[in-house]
């Protein structure tokens, strides 16, 4: 039995893709060990968001070659994807030498379902495959299926993959291809198997979630909106709910857009949806919305927010900004600071603008400073924080559920600890209930656990309380 170790980098949709990957090396007699153990194989799932997204996935190459010289090295994922792109720039198709990665196997995207027989393939001959495709000419969605999360409670369920928009600063669209969607069928029937695992809870993800539906027959469009208008994405939530073992349907990030008032209404008559909506935003100013060809408006954005507070109670806005972008005055990057405050977030991502090979936005004038951009950085990072603690003090006295995913002692007390409905830590005394149940409380105070706030609930006495 061959030993495999896997290191994942990156966002929601890799860590799907990772487990799955995980899943079937282990059906296919592999052992699965820690990725700081000597292992016969070593994979490591790139990203290539940022510089430093980069340099991690070249990172854990190299560890992963020093963890064992002799073992065998897969890079997978973004980063080679988006490298080979980048070489192959003037050519009709990508091209990319492991050397150069120091691995022994590369895998773009595309074909992370195929590594059992790339394996085997390498182990028969000891020659490199060519497992790259040129990824902006496919429409094939991979085929991926997972049939229980690592997490026992949650699971990531990708419905979709690529993304049109070409925003001005990200290397995304050229490491993913274009927007390519998963037919509901398979959706519906990898839920189903996640929920008959005792998962209670799915996330669904995309490259561009709000795009889903948008290549399927009748849409075709290079509006994304439209496949809203279709009701896809909408639909596909609807068919999820019926599932009786779920508890909960969670989404992942969207643009500001899609949030239509028909759109609001008919998710927030769900009960199973979580009032909890990622919004990406990347700058409260206009203008450098305009640069970073983001397609909306402040105005816009700040009226899907008001749209989605008048459908649910209590909704929770997340949100990504990218500061220091290039050209960004002061008089801008105050237009953000101040857009969040009134926004009210109740959290931001704050990245520093990372500029990207083959990008526009590579090529503007005006880049920042990084010295600029890290002290941009703090100073948002700092009001999301207040931001963050305002919106979870006002849950004290709220009647709230928390899914309930692991035990710790917190204090010298021991708890259940897990997130409400709206993606705020929380926790109850462990007596009350066991992992992996929706248990109901009232938020009595906030208490702080490895410099993060969670929301302690009252001990409920009404046993209706537990679901």
């Amino acid at each position: 039995m061959k030993s495999v170790a896997l290191h994942n980098l990156g966002c929601k949709v890799n860590a799907y893709e990772m487990d799955v990957m995980r899943q079937n090396l282990q059906e296919n007699g592999y052992e699965i060990v820690s990725f700081a153990q000597k292992a016969d194989v070593y994979i490591v799932n790139t990203c290539t968001v940022t510089n430093i997204a980069d340099r991690k996935s070249r990172q854990m190459l190299h560890r992963a070659r020093k963890n064992n010289p002799a073992a065998v090295i897969v890079a997978v994922g973004c980063y080679v994807q988006h490298e080979a792109e980048s070489q192959s720039a003037a050519d009709d198709a990508p091209s990319l030498q492991a050397e150069a990665l120091g691995a022994d196997i590369i895998i773009g995207n595309n074909r992370k379902n195929q590594i059992v027989r790339i394996l085997d393939e390498y182990f028969k001959s000891h020659a490199v495959q060519d497992n790259l495709i040129d990824i902006a000419r496919t429409d094939e969605y991979e085929r991926l299926f997972l049939k229980k999360p690592q997490e026992h409670t949650r699971a990531f369920l990708k419905i979709q993959d690529g993304c049109n928009q070409f925003c001005t600063y990200c290397a995304i669209p050229y490491a993913r291809g274009r927007v390519r969607s998963r037919e509901p069928g398979e959706v519906l029937s990898e839920a189903r198997v996640l929920a008959d695992a005792g998962c209670r809870e799915i996330v669904l993800t995309g490259i561009h979630l709000s795009s889903y539906g948008l290549d399927f027959p009748g849409v075709r469009s290079a509006d994304y909106r439209d496949a809203v208008k279709a009701g896809f994405l909408a639909e596909l939530i609807g068919r999820l709910a019926e599932i009786p073992e779920l508890a909960r349907i969670r989404l992942g990030s969207l643009e500001p857009q899609i949030v239509t008032k028909e759109f609001a209404e008919r998710l927030a008559g769900c009960e199973k949806l979580c009032p909890h909506f990622h919004l990406s935003l990347q700058s409260g100013s206009d203008t450098v919305l305009k640069r970073m060809n983001r397609r909306y408006t402040t105005e816009e954005f700040e009226g899907g927010v008001r749209i989605l507070r008048e459908a649910f109670d209590r909704v929770a806005i997340t949100t990504d900004v990218i500061v220091g972008f290039p050209g960004e005055t002061e008089e801008e990057f105050a237009a953000t600071k101040a857009f969040a405050e009134r926004v009210g977030f109740y959290e931001m991502h704050v990245f520093p603008y990372s500029k990207r090979a083959g990008t526009p936005a590579a090529r503007m004038k005006d880049q920042i400073s990084e010295h600029i951009k890290a002290e941009r950085s703090k100073e948002l990072i700092a009001i999301g924080e207040k931001l963050s603690g305002r919106y979870r003090a006002g849950l004290i006295g709220q009647k709230m559920e928390i899914l309930t995913e692991e035990v710790k002692d917190i204090g010298g007390m021991r708890v259940l600890v897990g997130h409400t409905k709206d993606y705020v830590p929380a926790a109850v005394p462990e007596h009350a209930s066991e992992t992996n149940r929706i248990v109901c409380g009232v938020g009595e105070r906030l208490l702080t656990e490895g410099g993060q706030q969670l929301v302690l609930m009252r001990e409920p006495h009404d046993e209706s309380f537990i679901a």
